[in-house]
């Protein structure tokens, strides 16, 4: 009896956990740029049994699933044009912009594009809504000045080839290379990527960005959110449901138990 009340109770706190994910995924679809989230769930007996080779539990089949983790998938979704010369889409799967908070140093990473140009004591930097620095392929600031973001407009272009100089050919062409860019980054195993808020993500410990050579990405245009609103709308209904039969379970089982114990006294 006991058994039924508790999976009755996690089942509907498992439901109330995936309809917070479905919230979630509904309130950013306005975002660009934004990955919706997926539950994954476990079921609880074999998670214990399979805890370890000499676990010993009293799980018995129908003690019900909890939500494992989430995960999102950071594939391309449709464009939406902006006319603003700094605002980016990036056309790869799996890669990030490189931000870096100037009070605390922190560096995170997002698949937004919508930059301004914001001034600081030395001049003007390319910045997020949020306050973030958009960092170069050598994780420093980038510069927003009006010849540095026509330069960084046209090295996004597949035509671009860096200009030569008579004299000094390598080390102009070192130069070249090395000059402050719009870069991306990708990671081995995006799936690990945490969430920490205003469309941002951060990667374990051990887990390092790998710079993308030839990122292609477009100017003028921003990424729109990855969430689909029928699918969502089916997800929260599907968990309704699911959330009313658990708590009927709840019910029925403390009905059972006053009977038993009326007919007890």
């Amino acid at each position: 009896m006991y058994q039924s009340f508790y999976t009755g109770a996690l089942g509907a706190g498992t439901c109330m956990a995936k309809m917070g994910v479905i919230s979630n995924n509904l309130a950013n679809i306005n975002n660009e740029g934004f990955k919706p989230k997926t539950a994954a769930f476990t079921d609880l007996l074999n998670y214990n049994l399979n805890d370890s080779e000499n676990a010993v539990t009293e799980l018995m089949a129908g003690n019900g699933i909890r939500m494992q983790r989430t995960y999102s998938r950071y594939n391309v979704e449709a464009l939406t044009p902006t006319n603003s010369a700094i605002d980016f889409a990036i056309m790869d799967e799996n890669a990030f912009f490189m931000l870096r908070d100037p009070v605390t140093q922190q560096i995170t990473y997002t698949r937004g594009g919508h930059f301004y140009r914001s001034q600081m004591e030395d001049g003007y930097y390319l910045m997020t809504d949020g306050g973030k620095l958009v960092l170069d392929q050598n994780g420093e600031p980038l510069r927003a000045e009006v010849p540095d973001i026509e330069h960084m407009l046209e090295m996004l272009e597949e035509d671009y080839e860096p200009e030569e100089e008579e004299e000094d050919d390598d080390l102009d062409e070192d130069e070249e290379d090395d000059s402050p860019r719009l870069s991306v980054y990708t990671f081995s195993n995006p799936s690990r990527l945490s969430s920490v808020g205003a469309n941002e993500y951060v990667p374990p410990e051990n887990m390092a960005p790998i710079l993308v050579e030839n990122p292609n990405i477009q100017s003028g245009v921003l990424e729109r959110s990855g969430t689909d609103m029928a699918k969502e709308m089916v997800r929260m209904i599907e968990c309704q449901r699911a959330y009313s039969y658990a708590l009927k379970m709840v019910m029925t089982s403390d009905e059972i138990e006053s009977t038993i114990n009326s007919l007890r006294g």
